[in-house]
């Protein structure tokens, strides 16, 4: 399937996993970005609702054995109501297919990392089991979540309380298997992370550095190649201007480092990287995973 795809970089190899298709309301996605604007970058339905992704990140460690699966989508919960609201389609498989077409199984991952908990990076963190209660699919993974946004997602304010599901979040709380991460965490050599609080207070973005390969997962700081210029923030970002000041700060480091930007939520592009032209940011190049 052309939409799974991996690439090997000194100890680390990467493949992508597709857990399905959503869509969210364009208007909301762009914030105060004109439609006239940002329809000629990604047409909407006539519902005004864009296509997004779900694609996360699988990551094998040779020199630990470790693998590691960057969030996860929203799962399969969903009643019928909720896949009409959102449009969920799984037209490239979900994430147990992805995973088993590389060979693992959900048993094989021994770290699940969270850039954050809103319902479609974390639903597929649970299943319903034979009595339609919620049960952890990654049974042997340590599940990674920042100490800020754990906070945040156990005791959400009014506006952001939708997008975190009870039945994502407890069954992690009574797990044992949660362990928070702290400002400078370094998972291995090669593998640490960045944190950002505009969205929502301690979204973690995982950050690859090996040899002269540099990525990172944008998650959603930068959802698709759209969002790159500096205005273009989402209107379900809890602290926008703070976005705005982070946006500001990373492309500029990740353009001078020439970072690969891996997109979650593009529905057509996989990895971008960006230009600085004084302070104006765009899309320099759009490359797939296989092709690093």
């Amino acid at each position: 399937m052309e939409h799974l795809q991996s690439v090997s970089k000194g100890p680390f190899t990467f493949f992508t996993i597709e857990t399905g298709r959503f869509s969210l309301d364009g208007g909301a996605m762009f914030g105060v970005v004109p439609k006239t604007l940002w329809s000629k970058k990604i047409q909407a339905d006539e519902y005004n609702r864009i296509p997004m992704a779900m694609r996360c990140l699988l990551v094998h460690s040779s020199n630990t054995g470790r693998l590691y699966l960057i969030d996860n989508g929203c799962g399969d919960k969903f009643d019928e109501k909720m896949e009409g609201i959102y449009n969920l389609t799984y037209p490239f498989g979900n994430l147990g297919d992805s995973l088993r077409h590389y060979g693992f199984t959900e048993d094989d991952v021994t770290d699940m990392v969270f850039t954050h908990l809103h319902f479609d990076h974390c639903g597929g963190s649970t299943k319903l089991n034979e009595n339609s209660e919620p049960e952890l699919v990654f049974k042997n993974a340590t599940h990674w979540v920042s100490t800020d946004h754990w906070v945040t997602a156990t005791n959400p304010n009014a506006r952001e309380k939708a997008s975190f599901f009870k039945e994502n979040i407890d069954p992690m709380r009574k797990s044992g298997q949660l362990k928070m991460v702290q400002r400078n965490h370094i998972f291995e050599e090669g593998f640490t992370c960045t944190f950002v609080h505009g969205h929502t207070k301690g979204q973690l973005l995982p950050t690859f550095d090996v040899d002269d390969f540099k990525m990172v997962y944008a998650a959603d700081l930068i959802p698709t190649y759209a969002h790159i210029p500096l205005p273009w923030v989402m209107g379900y970002d809890m602290a926008p201007v703070d976005t705005l000041t982070e946006k500001d700060r990373l492309l500029k480091e990740w353009a001078e480092e020439k970072r690969f930007v891996f997109l979650e939520h593009d529905a057509h592009h996989q990895i971008v990287t960006v230009k600085n032209d004084k302070g104006r940011f765009s899309v320099d190049s759009f490359i797939d995973l296989k092709d690093l």
